[in-house]
């Protein structure tokens, strides 16, 4: 039975906002066919007006944080990384040309790792009665998919921030149905990866990833977050995707901003840094 809504009114049985119901129920008329008649809250082509963005934005911030809310999750752990990753041994759908196929295969490696991590972090998770260390992905596929595959390994729900997009970002069939987010702005999608996490994870990936891990490193940087464990994943791929200590060098960054971050290649690295941190 659904919960009662103080100051309005719910149809107990269906859940539903009965003044919803009820304007539905009127005769069939030129004014009641309007759309000036509709409910300005039940009225989609209103509240995808320009005018209504700030109602949007704080819609889709309200309804993953009062939905994790009430499911209990104090905190996450994030996987960031690139949706053309395939499974080892799995065909690489992503690849444009031969040398794509090769090296989208040769780190192959990380699916797998993924996976390991996510089931390790949800293995605590449960002694937490599934509230602390909740893995969140983008819940696409790729890496994505290998995080919510590791916690559906052993029973464990876990989140999944989708994003409406051309490609790529169909919801894979691992996320937890009930914790299955979806956004149209990349802002307020991004405020939820952050807003519980106790430990941030990249796999090596693309624009996407970079974009997430560099505002992430930035907020920490500032001081706009609290200091997480900041774990990169392939050492091999990240010595050559970025050059941290160049730009330290340059001046550009600060010389001790490279420690913000720690580079590993196996799970078991990356769960032995956040339980060292947090004691566990």
């Amino acid at each position: 039975m659904a919960a009662k809504r103080k100051g309005d009114v719910w149809d107990p049985i269906t859940g539903s906002h009965i003044d919803r119901i009820r304007a539905k129920e009127v005769p069939d008329t030129p004014q009641t066919r309007a759309p000036a008649y509709q409910l300005a809250f039940d009225d989609p082509d209103f509240l995808c007006r320009e005018e209504l963005r700030p109602v949007r934005l704080q819609l889709e911030l309200l309804k993953p944080e009062m939905l994790l809310e009430e499911r209990g999750i104090e905190s996450t752990v994030v996987m960031f990384g690139g949706a053309r990753i395939p499974e080892p041994g799995g065909r690489a759908w992503a690849a444009k040309n031969e040398v794509q196929k090769k090296n989208l295969e040769a780190i192959a490696q990380y699916y797998q790792e993924a996976r390991d991590f996510a089931r390790v972090c949800s293995e605590y998770s449960a002694q937490t009665y599934n509230k602390e260390m909740v893995v969140v992905t983008g819940g696409g596929p790729g890496v994505m998919e290998a995080g919510n595959r590791g916690a559906a390994d052993i029973g464990a729900p876990s989140i999944g921030l989708n994003i409406v997009l051309p490609h790529e970002q169909a919801p894979n069939e691992y996320v937890t149905p009930e914790l299955c987010f979806n956004f149209h702005y990349f802002a307020i999608r991004k405020m939820h990866f952050l807003l519980r996490a106790k430990a941030i994870t990249v796999f090596p990936g693309g624009f996407g990833t970079m974009d997430e891990m560099f505002e992430a490193l930035t907020l920490i940087q500032t001081g706009r977050m609290e200091r997480v464990p900041f774990i990169l994943f392939g050492r091999d791929f990240w010595s050559k995707a970025i050059d941290l200590d160049f730009l330290a060098e340059q001046g550009t960054i600060s010389p001790d901003d490279p420690e913000l971050f720690h580079i590993v290649d196996t799970a078991k690295e990356a769960w032995n840094i956040i339980a060292k941190y947090y004691e566990l």
